[in-house]
C-alpha cells in the first residue's frame, strides 16, 4: 500500500481494528495506554501541559466530525505549540487527496455515524512513512484541552478533529506533544508521503539577481507541482526575539508557509491589438499557518496591482480577499523575500504513467565498529571502511536522486550526527568492495539532519556510493534510497 509497496507495521504492535473491535464489544471508550491522557504524553520534563484537561470531541461540541466539507488547506489554526512546520506540512497534504488519504485511512469508516452510534469507540488511526515502511499508528481521541477549548492544533470549523487528531497520532509517533516544538518541515514532508524531500536556500542560490535561472527554476517548480509535489518556503529567525516577528512586508520569521499554487497570470493588455500583447505573470500562492498575517507588498489581497489582471484570470485563479492567512505574490517577491524552500517530490514509480518513471531501490544500512565506521573521505586510511553500494546507469546521461537517513530520530533524544555520502566511479565489472579510492564523482552535504539528498546526472557506467558519518568510530543505523532515472537497481555490497 505504501509507495515502495510494503506492509504497514503497526506501531507500538498496536492493531487498529482488533482494538476497535474489542472497545465496541466492551461497550468501554478506547483510552491508549501507550500514549495516555497525561502530563508525560505533554512533555517528559513537564515544561508543558499545566492546566491540561483531556476531553474527547463530544465532550467539546455536541455534533464531531473527522472531516467537515472535505479536507482543505484552510482548515487549520495553529495552537499554543511551536509547531507551524507542522501546520503548514498539513496544509500542503490537505491540498492532494490522493496523498491525505494515505495518512488519513478509512475516512468514512472512521467518521462519526449518527445512524450507527455503536460503531464509535474513542479510536482512530494514523499512517506515516518512516524509514521505508508506512507506520500505523493508533490513539485514543482524548485531547489536550484548556476551559473546555483545544489548545493545540484545531480546525475552523469547531466540531471537525482531523487536525488535532492527526497532530496527537504524530505526537505519539515522536514521543511527546513537545516534541512537536520545533522541528523540520521537509520531515514532515516525507513523513506523510513517503517522498523525498529537497531543499533550498533561496538567498544563496540567488534568484533574484539571475533572469534566466529565476525563470528555469519557476518553470522547474511549477512542473514539480503539477506532479504532486508538496512544498512550504520559510525565513528563519536569527534570533530567539526574531521568532514569530512579523517583517515590514508582514510575512513572519521562524514560520513556514505551505505553497498552494505556482502559476503564470495573464495581464490586462493595451491597445487594439491587446489580447496579442497580453504579458503573463510568474506568481505564486502560499498560506501562513496562522490563518493571518498576510503579505503586504504588491498584489496583496485589495491592493491596487490586482487592477491588472483580467477579471476572468482573477476568477481563474480563486482569487479571494478573505483574511484566511493565503495570498498571492510575483515570484520575483517570493525569491527576494523567502529564505528557505522545501520541495518534497512523489516520485512516480509506476510503469503505467505518462509522466518519467524512476526506480527505485531502498535498503537498509548500519554503520558498526570495528570495520564499518570509517569516517568521512577526510579520513582516507578509513574511508572504505563504510557500507558501500553499488548500481550502474545503463544510459549515456540520466538522472539519479540518493537520499540517506540516520535512523536515531528525536523520539529517542539522540543527538543527530553529521552524515553524508561519496560517490565514485568503478570498473564496469565491479561486483566486490573497493579497497582504494578510485575516480571521486562527487560527495553529498555533510549535516547533522535526519537525512541528505543529492540529485545529479551520471553518464554511462558502474558507481560505489559510500555513506558514512563525519567522524570515525560512530555508529549507528541508516536507510539508503536510490532513485534511478534508467531501467537499474542498486544493491548493497558485501565483499
Amino acid at each position: 500500500m505504501g509507495i515502495f509497496g510494503s506492509d504497514d507495521v503497526h506501531f507500538k504492535n498496536q492493531k487498529y481494528h482488533a482494538l476497535r473491535k474489542q472497545a465496541q464489544t466492551s461497550g468501554v471508550l478506547f483510552q491508549d495506554p501507550e500514549f495516555p491522557p497525561s502530563s508525560q504524553s505533554i512533555s517528559k520534563n513537564g515544561n508543558l501541559g499545566r492546566n491540561i484537561e483531556w476531553k474527547r470531541p463530544k465532550e467539546i461540541c455536541s455534533d464531531p466530525k473527522l472531516v467537515v466539507d472535505g479536507i482543505s488547506s484552510q482548515d487549520l489554526i495553529q495552537g499554543e505549540l511551536g509547531n507551524c512546520w507542522l501546520v503548514a506540512a498539513c496544509c500542503c497534504l490537505a491540498i492532494d487527496k490522493s496523498v491525505w488519504s494515505q495518512v488519513i485511512p478509512d475516512v468514512k469508516d472512521q467518521e462519526w455515524d449518527a445512524k450507527q452510534p455503536e460503531k464509535y469507540a474513542g479510536i482512530f488511526h494514523f499512517r506515516f512513512w518512516r524509514y521505508g515502511v508506512w507506520t500505523d499508528v493508533v490513539i485514543d481521541d482524548l485531547l489536550p484541552c484548556r476551559r473546555g477549548q483545544l489548545v493545540y492544533l484545531r480546525s475552523k470549523a469547531q466540531n471537525e478533529f482531523w487536525s488535532p487528531l492527526l497532530e496527537k497520532a504524530y505526537a505519539k509517533l515522536i514521543g511527546s506533544y513537545e516534541a512537536l516544538d520545533g522541528g523540520e518541515l521537509s520531515e514532515a514532508l516525507e513523513d506523510f508521503t513517503g517522498g523525498v524531500s529537497e531543499t533550498f536556500n533561496l538567498q544563496e542560490e540567488k534568484y533574484f539577481q539571475d533572469v534566466n535561472k529565476k525563470e528555469e527554476f519557476f518553470e522547474w517548480l511549477e512542473r514539480q507541482l503539477s506532479d504532486h509535489a508538496l512544498m512550504a518556503a520559510a525565513i528563519p529567525a536569527v534570533t530567539k526575539d526574531d521568532m514569530e516577528k512579523a517583517t515590514d512586508t508582514g510575512l513572519v520569521m521562524g514560520h513556514a508557509y505551505s505553497i498552494t499554487a505556482i502559476k503564470k497570470v495573464g495581464m490586462k493588455g493595451t491597445g487594439l491589438f491587446s489580447f496579442l500583447k497580453r504579458e503573463k505573470l510568474a506568481m505564486i500562492r502560499l498560506r501562513n499557518p496562522w490563518g493571518g498575517s498576510e503579505w503586504k507588498g504588491a498584489f496583496s489581497d485589495g491592493s491596487e496591482e490586482w487592477s491588472k489582471i483580467t477579471s476572468k484570470e482573477r476568477s481563474n485563479i480563486g482569487l479571494t480577499f478573505d483574511e484566511d492567512g493565503e495570498f498571492w505574490m510575483t515570484f520575483d517577491d517570493f525569491v527576494t523575500n523567502f529564505i528557505n524552500l522545501a520541495v518534497c517530490h512523489m516520485l512516480n514509480l509506476s510503469l503505467f504513467s505518462l509522466q518519467k518513471r524512476w526506480h527505485a531501490s531502498t535498503l537498509d544500512g548500519e554503520w558498526s565498529t570495528p570495520n564499518r565506521a570509517g569516517g568521512c573521505i577526510n579520513n582516507r586510511e578509513s574511508f572504505l571502511e563504510n557500507p558501500q553500494f553499488a548500481f550502474s546507469m545503463t544510459d549515456d546521461e540520466n538522472e539519479v536522486i540518493l537520499v540517506l537517513t540516520q535512523k536515531d530520530t528525536k523520539e529517542k533524544n539522540a543527538e543527530r550526527s553529521v552524515i553524508g555520502f561519496t560517490i565514485l566511479k568503478v570498473e564496469e565489472n565491479r561486483r566486490f568492495r573497493l579497497h582504494t579510492i578510485t575516480t571521486v564523482i562527487q560527495s553529498s552535504v555533510f549535516r547533522n539532519s535526519r537525512s541528505v539528498l543529492l540529485r545529479r546526472k551520471l553518464e554511462r557506467g558502474r558507481y560505489v556510493v559510500v555513506s558514512c558519518k563525519f567522524d570515525p568510530g560512530q555508529t549507528g543505523a541508516f536507510l539508503m534510497r536510490f532513485f534511478l532515472g534508467c531501467n537499474a537497481r542498486a544493491l548493497y555490497v558485501s565483499q
